[in-house]
């Protein structure tokens, strides 16, 4: 699934594709932004880890993975 991080004071947002479910991600965002914990921890799927401060957390959109179409189709 891709997951869109947008950062306070950062110009671009952060986007990885995670192996974890909705609810997980969800779980997680909801964990650091309560203050349960101080980072909002991340892996993808190549096994990079993103670590984002919560207090700069601007927005984190969960969704599909959208698929891009390549050459010239009828369709």
């Amino acid at each position: 699934m891709e997951v869109k991080i947008g950062v306070q004071y950062a110009p671009r947002e952060i986007v990885l594709e995670s192996g974890l479910s909705v609810e997980e991600v969800e779980r997680l965002v909801n964990d650091a932004l309560s203050g349960k914990t101080q980072l909002l921890s991340l892996q993808d799927e190549k096994g990079r880890k993103v670590l984002v401060p919560t207090d700069r957390l601007a927005y984190v959109e969960i969704g599909e993975p959208s698929v891009r179409k390549v050459g010239f189709g009828a369709l």
